[in-house]
C-alpha cells in the first residue's frame, strides 16, 4: 500500500445558531478570530473554517502547516485525524494515522494507569491484542513504577503527561499529525521523550505538523502549507536559514 493524503476542494463549516449575522460580523471582526462569515444551503449563518482547500501528500513528504491563529490549521489536522468530517469536498487517506494533537484524550481519572494505557490505546485504534504486547515496554519507558497500579487522580500532572507521551508514542503510524512540537514539560523525562518522537519521526513516512516556529518548521519539514481565512493560499518550500542552534534547533522548543 501506498501512504497518501489527497484532499478535494476540502471544505469544514460550523452552523452558528441563534445569532444574528450582523451581531456575529461585529463579533469575529472585535475578535480577529479568523473564519470566513458564510450562509449553508439552508441560509443558515455559518462560519467557514476550511474553504475549498486541495492537496496531495506523499510518502517521504514532512508538511508544515503555517498561518495565522484562526487560519485554519488546528481545523485542518482534526480532519486528517478524522475527528471532524468535512461538510464539503472529499479527503482520501491511506495509510494508519496517529494524532499527537492531544494526548491526554480518553485518559479517565478513576482508572489506574495500566487501565489508562489500554483506553488510550483503544482510543488511537489500536487492537486490544497488540496493546497488551505493548504495555511493559510502555511501563518502563514512563517510569512511573508502582504508580501505574494507581488510580490517574493521584498523579501530579507532570505525572499524567508522561504516560500519554509514553502510550501516544509507542506506536508505528504510517501518517503522523501534530499540533505544534510535543513538550512533555518534565524535566527528567525531556531528553529522553526528545529522543522517542525523533526516532518516531524517522520511522513515518508522512508527517503533518502545525508550528508558529520556523525553526521547527525549517528543520523537520520539505513542503510548507500556508492558510490564511480557510483557504490554502501557497504550498512552497521551507525556508532554510543558518543558526546558532543549526545542530539542534528543536532543543530550544522543548
Amino acid at each position: 500500500m501506498t501512504v497518501s493524503v489527497k484532499a478535494s476542494e476540502l471544505g469544514v463549516q460550523f452552523p452558528i445558531y441563534n445569532t444574528p449575522t450582523r451581531s456575529l460580523k461585529k463579533t469575529i471582526l472585535r475578535t480577529a478570530t479568523g473564519g470566513r462569515i458564510g450562509a449553508d444551503h439552508s441560509g443558515r449563518v455559518c462560519v467557514r473554517a476550511l474553504d475549498q482547500v486541495s492537496f496531495e501528500i506523499g510518502e517521504g513528504d514532512r508538511v508544515g502547516l503555517v498561518g495565522q491563529n484562526g487560519s485554519g490549521k488546528t481545523t485542518l489536522l482534526r480532519v486528517l485525524a478524522g475527528v471532524y468530517e468535512p461538510t464539503e469536498g472529499s479527503i482520501a487517506i491511506n495509510g494508519r494515522i496517529a494524532s499527537l494533537l492531544d494526548i491526554s484524550m480518553g485518559l479517565e481519572p478513576e482508572a489506574t494507569g495500566y487501565e489508562n494505557i489500554v483506553l488510550r490505546g483503544l482510543m488511537m485504534g489500536i487492537k486490544p491484542k497488540e496493546i497488551r504486547k505493548k504495555v511493559d515496554d510502555i511501563a518502563e519507558f514512563s517510569e512511573l513504577g508502582d504508580y501505574l497500579g494507581m488510580p490517574l487522580r493521584t498523579y501530579s500532572s507532570g505525572m499524567v503527561m508522561r504516560l500519554a507521551f509514553s502510550v501516544s508514542t509507542n506506536i508505528e503510524p504510517d501518517i503522523l499529525i501534530m499540533d505544534e512540537w510535543l513538550s512533555v514539560g518534565d524535566a527528567n523525562f525531556v531528553e529522553k521523550a526528545e529522543n522517542r518522537l525523533q526516532e518516531l519521526l524517522k520511522k513515518t513516512p508522512i508527517l503533518v505538523i502545525a508550528s508558529h516556529s520556523p525553526d521547527i518548521i525549517s528543520k523537520l519539514c520539505n513542503k510548507v502549507m500556508k492558510l490564511a481565512n480557510g483557504r490554502l493560499v501557497a504550498i512552497e518550500a521551507p525556508v532554510k536559514k543558518e543558526s546558532k542552534e543549526e545542530r539542534d534547533p528543536l532543543s530550544a522548543h522543548t
